[in-house]
């Protein structure tokens, strides 16, 4: 059986309706900010939290795990800022439990959900995997926090990894069961959806005068459920023994401008978008883009859906407005 810690939020949801077609999967989640009915009815739910040994002995002992994948770290850069004990807590401290927990266990196989947030503001324009990281924020130093330990730990008490460094996830099943649900919500394309839905007043647009093509900011979008695959390859590959210490891009590969994706949210949509223009935000890169020629050359992973398929399933997925 596989662990999915935070399997009820975004894209760990997303993970376990592709995964219980393969493995066994049991899930753990606070549903602080998951949703209960995200969760795939095949998966055996057990409500509880990521830093309680209790809650976590029993799993263990429970069921027969085989490997955890960790997607349950806070994830807004600008509350990181603003409360970093809280991503310390959570984002460390209680993921160290579960890894302490584990060895207890003699579970040695790990998928660890880290971030672009790692890179900082890289002086590169095609981010690789030997782009130096240095992260700008509370978050991005937690999941690089984390990031050391397993391999302080793969070293020490032989754990084997696979860390998974992704960008602007984004998009929904294509069955619009389940989507992308924030609260709040800071992702620009839900955000684009929602007015176009009449949710929302406006969209603003932080800065125009990027040194881009059209001056916005251009980011790297990637459908949830490549996301998805490309979890479920790196697990075969630590189960079969291929990989055991491993960090990955997951990206397009492409890079989209803010208003890109809004002239193709409108496009798809037939509904166009009342946007503003605002300052720029602090922090902000130009362009933040991932090379993901490393995953595909050893697994065999590459992103299938376009911007307009993210789109077409998210808006779809928002219309029905699951949860």
């Amino acid at each position: 059986m596989i662990l999915v810690v935070g399997g009820a939020g975004y894209i760990g949801s997303h993970l376990v309706k592709e995964l219980v077609e393969k493995e066994e999967v049991v899930v753990l989640d606070n549903l602080t900010t998951g949703h209960r009915q995200a969760v795939d009815s095949r998966a055996v739910f057990v409500e509880g939290d990521l830093g309680n040994e209790e809650d976590l002995q029993m799993i263990f002992k429970s069921y027969p795990i085989e490997a955890v994948m960790h997607f349950a770290a806070f994830s807004l850069v600008g509350e990181s800022v603003v409360d970093p004990l809280k991503y310390y807590q959570n984002n460390v401290a209680a993921t160290l439990t579960l890894l302490k927990v584990m060895m207890k266990n003699n579970v040695k196989n790990f998928i660890f959900s880290s971030t672009a947030a790692t890179y900082g503001i890289p002086d590169v324009e095609l981010i690789d995997e030997t782009t130096p990281t240095r992260p700008i924020n509370p978050y991005g130093h937690s999941k690089l926090m984390i990031e050391q330990i397993l391999s302080d730990f793969s070293k020490s008490y032989e754990l084997n990894y696979v860390i998974l460094r992704y960008f602007n996830a984004a998009g929904a099943h294509q069955s619009a069961v389940i989507g992308e649900s924030h609260d709040p919500e800071t992702h620009l394309i839900p955000i684009v959806l929602q007015q176009l839905l009449g949710q929302r007043e406006k969209v603003s647009v932080f800065g125009s005068d990027y040194d881009t093509a059209d001056g916005t900011c251009i980011r790297d979008y990637i459908h949830v459920t490549d996301l998805a695959s490309a979890h479920i390859l790196a697990l075969e590959a630590l189960l079969t023994g291929k990989k055991s210490t491993e960090i990955y891009n997951l990206g397009n590969g492409l890079g989209y401008s803010v208003k890109e994706v809004i002239e193709t949210c409108e496009k798809v949509t037939g509904v166009e978008a009342n946007v503003e223009m605002a300052d720029r935000r602090a922090g902000d890169p130009a362009m933040l883009v991932a090379s993901s020629q490393k995953i595909y050359s050893e697994l065999g992973w590459k992103a299938e859906r376009n911007l307009e398929k993210i789109i077409a399933d998210a808006w779809k997925w928002h219309q029905q407005q699951q949860y």
